[in-house]
């Protein structure tokens, strides 16, 4: 898989999340949540976010489970310019964005992380994994 979040500091243990036994999943894929407790490859933006895959799923292997990860210090993709402490959120919009992060505009209301460092467009950099969920008004 291209563009794989990488663990740099493990800062609490994986999950086992709900998956679908056809689907395959990569070690590294950033995930969005459904009901019940749920986990599937991202593909849209401004999902909910469920984390970051720690283990590969291989599709039809009979097994539903998969461990993720829902904190942690990760090395990840940029989509779009970042800044050291801003908000950020899943960026994908198609194909080639897939498995990037953005940064969250003010009414976003799914939170995947915050920045640890700036970066642009393509480039790497730490982020700390902290799914949110914002209620808006």
């Amino acid at each position: 898989m291209a563009n794989e979040a990488v663990l740099l500091f493990e800062t609490g243990h994986a999950i086992p999340f709900t998956c679908a036994d056809g689907t395959g999943i990569e070690k590294g894929a950033i995930l969005t949540l459904s009901n019940p407790m749920t986990v599937a490859t991202s593909t849209t933006q401004n999902a909910a976010v469920g984390g970051i895959a720690a283990a590969e799923k291989i599709a039809n292997d009979g097994c539903t489970k998969i461990p993720v990860f829902r904190s942690g210090i990760f090395k990840v993709y940029a989509s779009g310019s970042v800044v050291t402490g801003g908000a950020l959120k899943i960026s994908a919009d198609d194909a080639a964005a897939r498995n990037y992060i953005a940064a969250a505009a003010a009414d976003d209301e799914d939170i995947i992380g915050i920045a640890l460092e700036d970066a642009t467009v393509g480039q790497t950099f730490k982020m700390e994994l902290r799914p949110t969920a914002v209620e808006q008004a």
